[in-house]
């Protein structure tokens, strides 16, 4: 009971120890259960690529060294979800993705979640890298999971609205679409639904505290604006991976939320000052 009580000590003095966890979950979840092919050096490219860079920056700048998890978090979330054939392609959107972090800033903050970005960058600069959002596969178990981890991880940072707003948006579109105009199955749609690359968005990219809107009401409104444009782009041009693309277009208005509806920044550490260290703790 004692190394029980310390593990949820633990576990609950930084979010970001249920995302590492999850994230880790999910990965050995995929090899062992999926199927997935074990590529074991994409996934330590990208997570020592992530740490490395971090902490040039840790020694450039100062900051305190409990950063690194965060850029832990930003490695494993990559790892689920970009692909190349180039180790080389990889290392550069983990550079990217952790270097956003630094040089694209705005009031102190910074603008782009870096996975996302990372991401974005390797299939958009490269031509060698994609996002395989088949490999999940869909179900009710996988949907539990994702949803039970995840809904675990976003109420512990505050979140949930923007999960739910997204998924809420995304889905009713659908539905209307497939069900009401097509005319298909609702299982089609609810296969759809439960895609375990979508959960995982949902869960634990769109939410990310260091660059959702600092306003409810705004992270709402942003929500499903990421939601509406993620249809609109797999519906009008058959974009694959809609809401990885919609959240880095809709990102960019994060800044003009901020100053248009104040809200309290966010930090890992419930009750830690915002220092200068702080206001760069990602």
């Amino acid at each position: 009971m004692r190394i029980l009580r310390a593990l949820h000590h633990f576990l609950r003095s930084d979010a970001r120890h249920f995302q590492i966890a999850f994230l880790q979950g999910f990965l050995a979840y995929g090899v062992l259960a999926l199927g997935w092919d074990a590529e074991w050096p994409r996934y330590a490219v990208l997570v020592a690529t992530c740490l490395l860079v971090q902490t040039l920056f840790i020694r450039w700048k100062g900051l305190p060294w409990h950063t690194l998890k965060s850029a832990l978090v930003t490695g494993s979330g990559m790892s689920l979800l970009l692909k190349s054939d180039s180790l080389a392609v990889l290392a550069m959107g983990a550079a990217i993705a952790i270097g956003s972090k630094f040089f694209l800033r705005v009031d102190g903050k910074h603008v782009f979640n870096p996975g996302n970005l990372g991401i974005g960058a390797a299939v958009l600069l490269t031509g060698d890298a994609w996002v395989s959002p088949g490999q999940w596969g869909s179900g009710p178990v996988l949907a539990f999971l994702l949803g039970a981890a995840g809904c675990m991880v976003v109420l512990r940072v505050g979140r949930i609205d923007t999960s739910l707003a997204f998924l809420a948006t995304y889905a009713a579109l659908e539905f209307a679409r497939q069900v009401l105009y097509l005319g298909w199955e609702p299982e089609v749609w609810l296969h759809r639904m439960t895609n375990g690359a979508l959960l995982l968005f949902t869960f634990f990219m769109i939410t990310d505290p260091m660059t959702t809107p600092k306003a409810q009401g705004a992270r709402i409104g942003w929500s499903m604006a990421i939601g509406i444009l993620a249809f609109v782009l797999g519906t009008a041009w058959w974009i694959n991976a809609t809401p990885i693309w919609s959240l880095l277009i809709i990102s960019a208005a994060t800044p003009a939320l901020d100053r248009l509806w104040k809200g309290r920044r966010f930090t890992w550490t419930p009750g830690a000052p915002l220092t200068p260290a702080t206001t760069n703790n990602r």
